[in-house]
């Protein structure tokens, strides 16, 4: 059975505090966890990831105190705390943080994580691609597309990009299915890396 997604589709942070509280390796493997596999215990968590039960539930309860998890109404006990997360994505407009005070530097370290995240999820799907049947295989994409744009110009693509995507998920999305990540990067490179 297919996890039941979080409640919200997205939060739009305009807080650096709360950004920097996001941006906490554990805090963000946490998080990702709860969106992808639904509720689940501090303990579950651990063990998935490797930490103590102390850690995760910490980390829970920070989370929680920013408005991204709560405690699954209803679920566990005192010593067994069920948690969800309250939202499917987290988006926050760089523009506004930037003329924040920390504001570049929270941004900064948040890109820095979300580039290792996606290293590690094309890494993955990568190692694994060989598992997959002849109708994923012919399905899975990548692409590296170029196009020469103005930042106001390339901010309008990103919004369009974004709101196909949003239309998906609120008309297409299909139960029960597996899981898909959709990476939608966009950025300046004078130069080719080879």
């Amino acid at each position: 059975m297919a996890p039941t997604p979080p409640p919200e589709p997205a939060i739009d942070v305009r807080d650096v505090r709360a950004l920097r509280a996001l941006a906490h390796p554990l805090r963000m493997s946490l998080l990702a966890a709860l969106r992808s596999d639904g509720p689940s215990t501090a303990s579950r968590l651990a063990e998935r990831l490797g930490e103590s039960s102390g850690a995760t539930s910490y980390h829970l309860r920070q989370l929680a105190g920013f408005g991204f998890v709560e405690e699954v109404p209803g679920e566990g006990t005192g010593r067994e705390r069920w948690w969800r997360a309250l939202h499917r994505s987290t988006r926050w407009n760089s523009e506004e943080l930037l003329a924040e005070p920390g504001g570049r530097e929270v941004v900064d370290e948040l890109t820095d994580r979300l580039v290792a995240q996606q290293r590690r999820m094309l890494a993955a799907f990568a190692a694994n691609r060989e598992q997959d049947d002849d109708e994923w295989r012919a399905t899975a994409s990548l692409n590296d597309w170029a196009l020469r744009l103005s930042p106001a110009r390339a901010r309008e693509l990103v919004g369009e990009l974004n709101a196909v995507v949003q239309r998906w998920r609120d008309e297409h999305e299909e139960p029960g299915q597996p899981l898909v990540r959709l990476l939608l990067d966009l950025f300046p490179l004078e130069e080719q890396p080879l």
